[in-house]
């Protein structure tokens, strides 16, 4: 176990502050142009694999009395972040769309990777921030939430995707057997539904129409109307559809982090439309250390579906005894995900090894693998 003395030090908390290195590393692809701007996704992705590679797993646990103010550096780096991304993006587009050695191909390939960081570290922090009691943290998350033109993700992720994952009403669950780019769009259409759903479904409650200005659906619209405005000023349409891009590539991110967490994995259902609680063995668990330094423990995600206000320096690792284990990371299973024959070839065997580890009385999986069980209560 890491004692709470030793997890209080700047120290211990550096490595999580890696992610800062990639906005200096866009602003130098920048000015270099040609195929220098995609050294950001394969800093990402490819050099991430391979510090995993060399550091191996990480283990151990941190003492989960430890004070919150004994996290204060871990907590700096989520909320700085969100100012630092905002002036990266808007100042890029502002440079972009004014730089003359940058081609069309280079534009793209530039704002892929501006995607890449706002995807695999920005909606990764809003998802952190989102699930603190501060305010000032969770409108940190929404501001994030705005640069991707994603938004209703807090919605769906808070009152949908932690209520009901592992059953037919959580979009966000990849069946077993469903390929990514099946999954992808299914995703997109559902999330929204299902959180606007949400949100009209708590106003409704309160007896209120979802038209009430509490909606936070206008909130985010207004948010994210203000990034496309703002987008326009600095760089025109071409800078709109800079944005855009960038947003979309985002979006892709998170959705192939949310393909990876629950893929295949199931509760049980009761009968009458009541589900198992969530337990740890219903998301797959990733120690990989210079990975979850990037990702700031995301890997972790038994534990966070088990305990979803824990910060995630306190989230806690499980043994292959107590969740399913992913044999890489996420830089190396998302790229595994964008390929259905390897990924199936891969993690199917570890789904019906799950199901025989789990659930062996269950002979039938159909209903399951289709999302065909009841809806639940």
């Amino acid at each position: 176990m890491i004692p709470s003395a030793q997890l209080a030090r700047f120290s211990s908390a550096l490595p999580f502050w890696c992610s800062l290195l990639l906005i200096p590393l866009v602003w130098i692809t920048a000015g270099l142009g040609g195929w220098w701007v995609l050294l950001v996704p394969i800093t990402t992705w490819y050099l991430f694999a391979a510090l995993d590679a060399v550091t191996g797993l990480n283990l151990q646990n941190a003492d989960l009395d430890t004070a919150e103010a004994d996290l204060k550096w871990y907590r700096l780096v989520t909320m700085i972040w969100p100012w630092l991304q905002f002036a990266t993006i808007f100042g890029m587009i502002w440079y972009a769309t004014r730089a003359d050695h940058l081609s069309t191909g280079a534009l793209i390939g530039l704002f892929f990777g501006v995607g890449v960081l706002t995807g695999t570290v920005g909606i990764n922090y809003s998802h952190e921030l989102m699930h603190q009691k501060p305010k000032y943290e969770r409108w940190l998350g929404d501001f994030l939430l705005a640069m991707v033109l994603y938004s209703h993700f807090r919605s769906e992720h808070l009152l949908v995707h932690h209520r009901y994952v592992g059953t037919p009403r959580d979009p966000v669950t990849a069946r077993y057997n469903e390929g990514f780019h099946r999954f992808f769009p299914r995703v997109l259409i559902g999330c929204l539904k299902s959180a606007f759903r949400a949100e009209k479904e708590m106003l409704a409650r309160k007896n209120l129409p979802w038209t009430d200005l509490s909606n936070p659906f206008f909130r985010y619209w207004a948010m994210q109307g203000a990034m496309l405005v703002l987008a326009g000023i600095v760089g025109g349409w071409l800078g709109v559809l800079l944005f855009i891009w960038q947003a979309y590539i985002a979006i892709w991110q998170l959705e192939l982090v949310n393909y990876v967490e629950h893929y295949g994995l199931t509760r049980k259902h009761l009968g009458e439309g009541k589900y198992e609680h969530v337990r740890p063995h219903h998301s797959w668990n990733a120690a990989h250390k210079a990975s979850n330094w990037l990702l700031i423990n995301l890997q972790r995600h038994s534990d966070h579906h088990y305990k979803p206000d824990r910060r995630f320096p306190l989230l806690q690792n499980y043994s292959d005894a107590e969740a399913p284990q992913l044999p890489f990371g996420y830089p190396i299973m998302t790229v595994a995900a964008m390929i259905p024959p390897v990924w199936k070839q891969v993690m199917n065997p570890r789904v019906r090894r799950w199901r025989e580890m789990y659930y062996p009385e269950i002979t039938n999986w159909q209903p399951y693998n289709k999302a065909k069980n009841p809806m639940p209560r």
